[in-house]
């Protein structure tokens, strides 16, 4: 195979869980292929260079191999090779969030009834 579509290679590397989403994704901007702006149905090659959004997480891979096959995760592993300087930026955004206690924003349990008759009342009064 010596070129896929950008759409079925992300499903099938697992980025993302269905080619609609995909799509969406590199129709809003969040894909870049070799810092260029992409369509659906460009052709991707090996040695390629993605920079990927997802979220607040920000990945830029190098392709390795192509596929137009969704498989298992360790082969799918296999398609790409995240950038030493994408793996650091993530891993320090990780480490940066984790001590802002980000992952404290959640309460710790669901709220009871009361709790949210006042969720209610606030809501209402706005």
């Amino acid at each position: 195979m010596a070129e896929v579509r950008v759409d079925i290679w992300l499903w099938a590397a697992r980025f993302f869980k269905t080619r609609s989403l995909a799509k969406q994704a590199i129709e809003g901007g969040k894909i870049d292929v070799n810092d260029l702006g992409c369509k659906p149905a460009k052709a991707l090659h090996l040695g390629d260079l993605l920079k990927l959004v997802r979220g607040d997480e920000r990945m830029e891979v190098e392709v390795m191999a192509l596929s137009d096959k969704r498989g298992a995760a360790s082969i799918a592993q296999s398609l790409y090779r995240e950038t030493d300087a994408s793996r650091t930026a993530r891993e320090a955004l990780k480490e940066q969030r984790r001590l802002s206690g980000a992952a404290f924003d959640h309460p710790q349990s669901r709220p009871d009834k009361h709790a949210r008759r006042d969720l209610r009342r606030l809501k209402d009064s706005r």
